[in-house]
């Protein structure tokens, strides 16, 4: 794949994730940001019925109050419903509060048909009331001898005003004016606004608790919750028993601890569904790169593979087609020494091709599960020196050396004789093309509980952290340089971990940049 085609789709596909996570927290903070709107408005309706409710009951009270004495009294006269009063002692302070409330009514003597049509049939007369109140406050002082008094006004107030109708005038003025003197706890308690809030509440779907508390001009009063707290959380509140001007000396404030977590819940069904389907979508980002990615590798490494296999495969072409050339010479031709030479360059180099293709085969079929690979009762000590004898020669010939340090007392395995052998030559081989210098080779074996362990130990070029965790991968080569300045294609390493693994055995390494390497095969005894 072309690189940049690749950062490119990188890059788009990054986008398109980013952008997709971005709408789904953009969703939730407005679907929140809803939710506490519209839990707002229905706390602002729940506050202003309670306190509609709780005004309402109280002028309840002080009407059946009122028909009480009608009825006590028998039927009112309009002069007696013009003329209202109240007094009442307040015995801490000895004062007397003295309250009147007059109607006036005017009658203009007009019809209304005089403004409204001209028929005469209408004879409603214009009317006009007007209402005179007055407020006066007395100090009851006593005399001497403890018995005579006087009443000393010191405060006097006096309202005059137009009216709607005349009972709005006596059951909404006066007696508003008269409550205003009643404390607040006994004008309403906290049984009666538990109880209008937990219905409003209800009727609203709204199961959460909360605190309240009443306030008198921005101080707290004995009305309110355990743990109500003015501030901390959003408070919530709404003015109640006002007087006759429309205000309020008084407001109900309401606050909810787990404000928070209830908004949540109601968009926690669709929040989850929300990032569940974003994870998937972040999963098969992931997938789909982890793959281009892999895919990249696989394109690269098929490359080198193929750049490889072409440089193996050139050599012993190159060589054969030269040693036919050779026999082609009429001057060799009869020279049986020469030919035979010849021919059995051909042979050698016929057989290296040969050996390529095997192991390219043989670990396609590994893969495939396809080779069949039977077991046997075999020493793996004997297995380790016939293997050893494959490379001895090369070895020599460098002015290297194999040293081996057999130990392990037991040494049957159950395994396949030539595969095992290919694996221990595998790893010498590699020891021999890694080593810079003349090859240093130690073989070890152990016993490890009921396992023996193989140790091939060299002091070649040793391998990084980064080529040590990729070293058993198919196709990988450490390059050093020139890409092929080392033969082979990748394969070795590779073949060595599906047959030790295919005979329940472990292998892995040890290496250090410069200073050689260690490899070890663990396989279970019998």
């Amino acid at each position: 794949m072309n690189k940049r085609l690749f950062v490119s789709l990188v890059i788009l596909m990054s986008l398109s994730l980013i952008g997709i996570i971005s709408v789904q927290l953009y969703w939730i903070k407005s679907s929140v940001e809803d939710k506490e709107e519209q839990f707002s408005n229905a706390v602002s309706e729940v506050l202003n019925k309670v306190t509609d409710k709780i005004e309402d009951r109280e002028m309840d009270d002080y009407s059946e109050r009122f028909l009480n004495l009608k009825d006590s009294v028998g039927e009112f006269k309009s002069s007696h419903l013009s003329n209202i009063f109240f007094i009442d002692r307040d015995l801490n302070s000895n004062e007397i509060l003295f309250y009147s409330h007059g109607i006036l009514e005017e009658d203009y003597n007009i019809g209304s048909t005089f403004f409204d049509n001209s028929n005469g049939n209408d004879t409603t007369t214009i009317k006009n009331y007007t209402s005179k109140r007055t407020k006066t406050v007395y100090k009851e002082d006593f005399g001497l001898d403890g018995k005579s008094y006087k009443l000393n006004p010191i405060q006097k107030l006096e309202k005059v005003g137009g009216l709607s109708s005349i009972d709005k005038a006596i059951f909404d003025d006066v007696y508003r004016e008269y409550a205003e003197k009643v404390p607040i706890h006994k004008r309403v308690s906290k049984q009666e606004i538990e109880l209008l809030l937990d219905r409003e509440l209800e009727n609203r779907n709204m199961d959460i608790e909360y605190e309240y508390g009443v306030y008198s001009k921005g101080l707290p009063t004995k009305v309110k919750s355990k743990r109500f707290k003015f501030g901390g959380t959003t408070v919530y509140k709404a003015p109640f028993f006002k007087n006759s001007e429309g205000m309020s000396n008084f407001t109900l404030l309401l606050s909810f601890p787990k404000k928070k977590k209830f908004l949540l819940q109601n968009i926690m069904g669709m929040a989850i569904l929300s990032l569940v389907f974003t994870l998937i979508i972040v999963v098969a980002y992931s997938g789909a790169i982890y793959q281009l990615i892999k895919q990249k590798q696989i394109s690269e490494i098929k490359s080198d593979f193929i750049n490889n296999m072409t440089h193996e495969f050139k050599t012993p072409i190159a060589t054969i087609n030269l040693a036919i050339e050779a026999i082609k010479n009429p001057k060799i031709i009869g020279d049986q020494e020469k030919v035979q030479r010849y021919l059995q360059m051909i042979k050698e180099e016929n057989k290296r091709m040969h050996a390529q293709v095997e192991n390219v085969l043989r670990i396609s079929k590994l893969e495939k599960n396809q080779l069949d690979i039977s077991k046997d009762r075999v020493d793996i000590h004997d297995i380790i020196n016939k293997s050893i004898t494959h490379v001895q020669l090369l070895v020599t010939d460098r002015g290297g050396y194999i040293h081996t340090h057999l130990d392990a007392i037991r040494s049957e395995v159950l395994a396949n004789e030539m595969h095992f052998g290919n694996v221990i030559v595998n790893i010498l081989d590699n020891a021999v093309k890694y080593s810079p210098e003349a090859p240093k080779i130690d073989i070890f074996t152990e016993i490890a509980n009921n396992y023996i362990v193989i140790k091939i130990q060299d002091q070649g070029a040793g391998m990084s952290k980064a080529v040590l965790k990729k070293v058993f991968e198919k196709f990988y080569r450490e390059h050093t340089g020139d890409i092929h300045n080392v033969k082979g294609h990748g394969l070795g390493l590779a073949y060595v971990k599906k047959i030790v693994e295919d005979h329940q055995g472990e292998v892995y390494a040890e290496s250090e940049k410069d200073k050689g390497s260690s490899f070890y095969i663990k396989l279970p005894l019998i």
